[in-house]
C-alpha cells in the first residue's frame, strides 16, 4: 500500500441523536467535538440518527414519523382512514 494516502483510522463514539445510546467503535470520519469515554480518554464525537438502539429491526418495536403529513397525504391518495 502507497503511504500517506489512506485516511487515519481513530476510536470514535457514535452517538444515536434519538435514544442517546454511544457505542466506541473504529472510523477514518473524525468530528470536531469530542466526548470522555468510560475509559476516561477522549475521542471524537459523532451523532448518528439511528442506531441499533433504535432501529426497529434491533428493536422490535416500530415507530411512526408523520415527517411532514406524508401519512396523511398517503392515505389521502388511497382513499384510507
Amino acid at each position: 500500500m502507497k503511504q500517506g494516502i489512506h485516511p487515519e483510522y481513530q476510536k470514535v463514539v457514535f452517538m444515536d441523536t434519538s435514544t442517546g445510546f454511544k457505542f466506541l467503535s473504529g472510523s477514518t470520519k473524525g468530528s470536531a467535538e469530542t466526548i470522555e469515554w468510560e475509559d476516561g480518554n477522549t475521542y471524537p464525537l459523532l451523532k448518528v440518527e439511528i442506531s441499533s438502539d433504535s432501529h426497529p429491526f434491533y428493536t422490535g418495536k416500530q415507530k411512526l414519523n408523520d415527517v411532514g403529513g406524508r401519512v396523511d397525504r398517503f392515505k389521502k391518495k388511497y382513499n384510507m382512514k
